[in-house]
C-alpha cells in the first residue's frame, strides 16, 4: 500500500472515530424518537377497523372509511371545523405579533438584571399547568365570587355577568388566555434571533442618519423573517389540532358554551366518553395529521416560491 493510500485510510479511520462519538450522543434521542413517535404510527390501521379488543387490532373487522364519515356526517362537523381553524388562525397571527413586539421591547432594555426579570416573567405562564390556569380564570370570571363581577363591574355600577353561560364572550377570553400562556415561549425564540443580528448593521444605519423606526423596518424585521416563516410553518402543521385543556378545562366543560368552545379534539373526546369507539378517535387523529401535513407542504412551497429559499425544506 502506497503512502498516499495509507494517509487516506488513516484520515478515514480518524473521521470514523470522530463521527462515532456524535452518533453515540444522538443514539438516546433517536431511540426515544423512534419508540415514542414512529412505532405508534402502526396504530393508524385502527382508523380503518372496527376495533374488537377480544380479537386484537389485526383481526378486527376492516370497515374502510366508515370511521371517517363520523366527522363529516354529523350536524356539528361545520361548527367544530370552523372553530378549530379560526381559533388557530387567531392564535398564529396574534401570537406572532405579540411575541415579536415583546421581543423587540426586550432587546431595547440595556440593564441586564431587569431584562432577565422580564424574560422570566413572560415565560412563567408557559410553565403553569392548564388545570391551574382554568382555576385562575374561574377566580376572575366566577358569577358569584369572581374578581371581575365583584370588584370591577361592581365598582362601575354594572350588573354581574354569568360568564360560563354566555358563549359570546368566550372567543375573546380563549384568545386572551392562549396569548397570556403561550406567547412567552415564542418571544424568547424571537429574542434569541434578535440578539444574533450583527450590531454593526445598526451602527452603520445610525451613522447614515437612520431613525429607530427605519432601523426596525430595514434591519430588525428582515432579520426575523426566517424565524417567523419557520415558526409559522410549524404552527400551520397543527392548525387542525387544538389545545384540549384550553377548550375543555378552561370553560369548565360548560354545555352552554359548546358553540364557542367545541373543537375537533373536544368533540372527539366527548364522543369517545359516550361511545368508547377507538376507531373513530383514531380516524380523527389521522385526518388531522394528514391535513396538517398537506398544509405544511403547501405553505412551504408558497414561501419558497415568493421568498426565495426561506422555507424550512
Amino acid at each position: 500500500m502506497s503512502n498516499l493510500q495509507q494517509t487516506k485510510v488513516k484520515k478515514k479511520n480518524k473521521k470514523r472515530k470522530r463521527d462515532s462519538a456524535f452518533f453515540l450522543m444522538m443514539l438516546p434521542g433517536l431511540t426515544y424518537l423512534f419508540v415514542n413517535n414512529y412505532i405508534p404510527m402502526t396504530g393508524v390501521i385502527i382508523a380503518f377497523k372496527e376495533l374488537d379488543f377480544s380479537v386484537g387490532i389485526l383481526k378486527s373487522k376492516f370497515v374502510g372509511l366508515k370511521n371517517f364519515t363520523y366527522l363529516f356526517q354529523t350536524q356539528d362537523a361545520w361548527l367544530i371545523t370552523r372553530n378549530t381553524l379560526l381559533y388557530n388562525f387567531a392564535f398564529i397571527v396574534l401570537g406572532t405579533l405579540c411575541a415579536i413586539t415583546v421581543a423587540i421591547l426586550l432587546n431595547e432594555i440595556t440593564v441586564k438584571w431587569i431584562q432577565k426579570v422580564y424574560q422570566t416573567t413572560i415565560l412563567l405562564p408557559a410553565l403553569i399547568s392548564i388545570v391551574v390556569v382554568s382555576y385562575l380564570v374561574f377566580a376572575l370570571l366566577s358569577a358569584d365570587n369572581g374578581f371581575i363581577n365583584n370588584t370591577i363591574l361592581n365598582a362601575l355600577g354594572k350588573e354581574a355577568v354569568s360568564w360560563y353561560t354566555e358563549p359570546r364572550y368566550w372567543p375573546i377570553i380563549l384568545i386572551v388566555v392562549n396569548l397570556w400562556k403561550g406567547f412567552g415561549f415564542n418571544c424568547i425564540i424571537y429574542y434569541a434571533t434578535l440578539i444574533s443580528i450583527d450590531r454593526s448593521y445598526y451602527e452603520a444605519a445610525s451613522v447614515d442618519g437612520a431613525s429607530r423606526w427605519q432601523q426596525l423596518i430595514n434591519i430588525t424585521l428582515p432579520g426575523l423573517k426566517q424565524t417567523v416563516f419557520t415558526m409559522t410553518l410549524l404552527s400551520i402543521g397543527k392548525i387542525f389540532y387544538s389545545d384540549f385543556g384550553l377548550f375543555y378545562q378552561v370553560p369548565m366543560n360548560s354545555g352552554m358554551l359548546q358553540n364557542a368552545t367545541n373543537t375537533i379534539d373536544t368533540y372527539v373526546y366527548r364522543a369517545m366518553s359516550q361511545l368508547n369507539d377507538m376507531g373513530m378517535a383514531s380516524a380523527a387523529g389521522l385526518y388531522q395529521s394528514l391535513v396538517g401535513f398537506v398544509l405544511v407542504l403547501a405553505a412551504n412551497k408558497i414561501v419558497n416560491r415568493y421568498s426565495g429559499s426561506e422555507g424550512i425544506f
